[in-house]
């Protein structure tokens, strides 16, 4: 696979890589099968997707036990990626707590879970506003510091929250979601980022499944997250499908699959651009992998950049707003 750094001054990545929150949490966890998973990302790393990305929040904390078991031998092949901010509760609803003593106890349950001395890289999964991102960031420092994460990241953070942070201390990443039908952050953020050499991660690159074409509103269970959100239900769900449409045209045009052309096109979109897409199969892994080394030419990329907005906002009311991404 093609490769980057993340960012200007990070380690060496594959173009694409791995996301693993679906894999135990989020989407149809009455089907996780933690031994394919542990495959998955182990397979992963021999196709050069080594940015594997968790955090503690996804289970809570058994994606990453999952993550560390995948690892254990591996550790030196993967640029391992964790988050911290997000608490969830009994209700399955998620709160915001960045606290200094907070994070500064949060990672010594990463680490101990993950099974390493470090992580490559800590993230702030999202700022909170009951605290000074100041305080916050300051704590996530103290950890570079002590050799406990080698870089730091937001996620979900406004262009005045990344500024804020990186004149207290590097942001080494910022993590948000952007794809062919969430293009939010290509307006500040990504142009600020790609200026000061700060990775970007995409996270749901595919737009959670539905940009590959093969997603039907039948699949989705009780348990799974797209249920609650705008853009999977009913008419809007209908409507979308002119976007896969779309992207389909282009993908026989250009002998890839829907989903590659998803990838691909995110991936163009900046030097440090690293989307992180998730799957829990081997034979969606080697098709997410091969858009690594997928360079669309000028014609379908205009084409792509043409498509017009989706129906329905990204998240729902029922999601709660600490998830919702920046305030």
């Amino acid at each position: 696979m093609r490769t980057t750094t993340l960012g200007r001054n990070g380690p060496q990545v594959g173009r694409i890589g791995l996301g693993c929150m679906g894999m135990s949490w989020g989407y149809d966890e009455a089907g996780r099968d933690d031994a394919t998973s542990i495959e998955v990302i182990r397979r992963a790393l021999d196709l050069g997707a080594t940015l594997i990305d968790t955090a503690d929040a996804y289970g809570p904390y058994s994606n990453e036990q999952l993550v560390g078991r995948a690892l254990r031998g591996r550790r030196e092949q993967a640029i391992l990626a964790t988050k911290v901010g997000l608490v969830p509760d009994g209700a399955r609803q998620l709160h915001r707590n960045a606290r200094p003593e907070y994070i500064r106890g949060a990672i010594e349950g990463s680490l101990a879970r993950l099974g390493v001395d470090h992580v490559d890289l800590y993230q702030l999964h999202r700022v909170d506003p009951a605290v000074p991102l100041a305080e916050s960031w300051g704590a996530l420092a103290e950890l570079v510091t002590a050799g406990k994460v080698r870089a730091i990241g937001l996620s979900e953070a406004t262009l005045a929250e990344i500024k804020e942070a990186d004149a207290i201390h590097p942001v080494a990443s910022v993590q948000s979601e952007l794809s062919l039908w969430t293009r939010e952050q290509l307006a500040e953020v990504i142009p600020y980022t790609e200026e000061r050499g700060i990775a970007f991660l995409p996270f749901a690159p595919l737009g959670r499944g539905f940009l590959t074409g093969r997603l039907q509103a039948s699949q989705l269970s009780g348990d799974d997250m797209r249920t609650k959100m705008p853009r999977f239900q009913g008419e809007a769900f209908d409507a979308n499908q002119a976007i896969v449409a779309k992207v389909r045209e282009v993908a026989e045009r250009v002998g890839a699959t829907p989903g590659q052309v998803a990838l691909a096109w995110t991936v163009s979109q900046g030097e440090y651009v690293v989307p992180i897409p998730g799957t829990k199969r081997l034979a969606y892994l080697e098709e997410n992998a091969a858009a690594g080394d997928l360079v669309l030419p000028a014609d379908a990329l205009a084409e792509l950049d043409a498509m017009p907005a989706p129906v329905g906002d990204r998240y729902g009311a029922a999601m709660g707003a600490a998830a919702a991404g920046p305030r």
